[in-house]
């Protein structure tokens, strides 16, 4: 690169710029998808889970019950 050369600074000025709008849109999705998470995994824990996996080997059934910190009403 010539750094006397006015169009590389330019371009070289563009590109930090497009780098940097673009970091600020993924920043942006990555709080839009934390939000998003963050409201299914509330919704999800408030009752208790309770999956029931076959193991492959044995044939048993594996149950493994996930439950939230929040009280349960009622």
């Amino acid at each position: 690169m010539d750094k006397g050369d006015p169009a590389v600074e330019v371009d070289g000025l563009l590109t930090t710029e497009h780098v940097s709008r673009r970091l600020n849109m993924l920043d942006e999705r990555l709080d839009n998808l934390d939000s998003v998470v963050t409201s299914l995994v509330e919704k999800v824990m408030r009752p208790p889970l309770v999956m029931e996996i076959l193991c492959p080997k044995c044939g048993q059934i594996v149950q493994i019950n996930v439950t939230s910190n929040a009280r349960l009403k009622g």
